[in-house]
């Protein structure tokens, strides 16, 4: 669009729509937003903006709402989004620094992020190229079962207890633990998993199925740590926007339970110039997430994962996209410490 004083007119009519959830009227926008025209002018401004499909009227009440074409146009035409305030982005550090694991920094990211937007947080998690081991651990519990923790560089911790059919003794179990932090230490997990089935050949007796034991789990965490994970918070929000919807809700809340499709549509958003990537319904109606928006951006080496939100077309886009960059800047920073 490249009329000035109609996209003001588009921008007032999100505005005021966002934040009431009312039709807008000509005379409500020249009171509020003081365009410097008289209210026939701004209605034929309207009449322009309804025949491009921007906005429409939702019932025979004068006043007009925003299509997703409409928001599309408003979002396309923000230049710059507007930092988040002092207390905020000091919770946003305090909260994210102060996390353990990289399971803590997600589950707070998301609930930082679904209190700062009123929307549903969604966070996937980063998924390296190579996983490397920084540590394990071995405990014995009785002489049939064995702890073992497995402590990648990433943070996130793994452990599983090792059921063995013959007893074993504390003394084998520091033995096995002394040969396995030996082959796996630093090493990528596959390739600490394979000299470990090697080693077992060559160890005591004794040792051996400890060790194929933890060969395994070392497998299983490698398998783990390619699948496509997210955490997510906040889908009570949803329930103060079912207003918003125009059939149920529930396809949503399916879709968000299963997680598939919500991973499948952030792994193929892409981002603009500014970073944000910013998803408005959708063209397929059958699309359970049609009557939603999804705003996004990456995070993490080479972005390769993102952060963002889900909630409905009606809104605040520009605090949510300031919202969900600057978390993602915060989450870098916190991942690369």
């Amino acid at each position: 669009m490249d009329h000035p004083r109609r996209q003001q007119v588009l921008q007032a009519i999100v505005e005021d729509y966002v934040h009431s959830r009312e039709p807008v009227g000509s005379q409500a926008l020249v009171e509020r937003h003081h365009l410097g025209v008289s209210s026939a002018t701004v209605r034929n401004d309207m009449g322009v903006l309804e025949e491009e499909g921007l906005i429409m009227a939702p019932h025979t009440s004068a006043g007009r709402i925003p299509t997703e074409k409409g928001y599309r146009t408003f979002v396309d035409q923000i230049t710059s989004l507007k930092p988040l305030n002092s207390p905020q982005r000091r919770a946003i550090r305090t909260l994210l620094e102060g996390a353990e694991d990289i399971d803590d920094v997600m589950e707070r990211s998301v609930r930082l992020l679904a209190q700062l937007t009123h929307q549903v947080a969604v966070v996937q998690y980063p998924v390296a190229a190579v996983v490397t081991i920084r540590h394990v651990e071995l405990v014995r519990m009785d002489e049939h079962h064995v702890l073992v923790v497995l402590i990648p560089a990433d943070g996130r911790v793994s452990q599983r207890t090792i059921a063995l059919s013959a007893p074993v003794d504390e003394h084998v179990v520091l033995d096995t633990r002394a040969r396995v932090l030996g082959a796996v230490t630093a090493r990528a997990v596959l390739e600490a998993a394979s000299l470990l089935g090697t080693s077992a050949l060559q160890a005591p007796v004794e040792q051996r199925p400890l060790l194929m034991a933890v060969a395994e789990a070392l497998q299983a965490l490698a398998a783990s740590s390619s699948e496509q994970r997210m955490v997510m918070a906040g889908t009570a929000n949803l329930a103060h926007s079912t207003g918003d919807f125009a059939r149920t809700i529930g396809p949503v809340l399916e879709a968000l339970e299963e997680q598939v499709a919500l991973l499948r549509l952030l792994s193929e958003m892409q981002q603009d110039d500014r970073g944000i990537a910013v998803r408005i319904g959708a063209d397929d109606a059958s699309d359970p997430l049609v009557e939603t928006s999804v705003v996004a951006t990456g995070y993490g080496p080479q972005e390769s994962a993102k952060v963002g939100v889900l909630g409905p077309t009606r809104m605040d886009y520009p605090h949510t996209m300031a919202a969900v960059r600057a978390v993602a800047r915060y989450l870098s920073r916190v991942l690369d410490a």
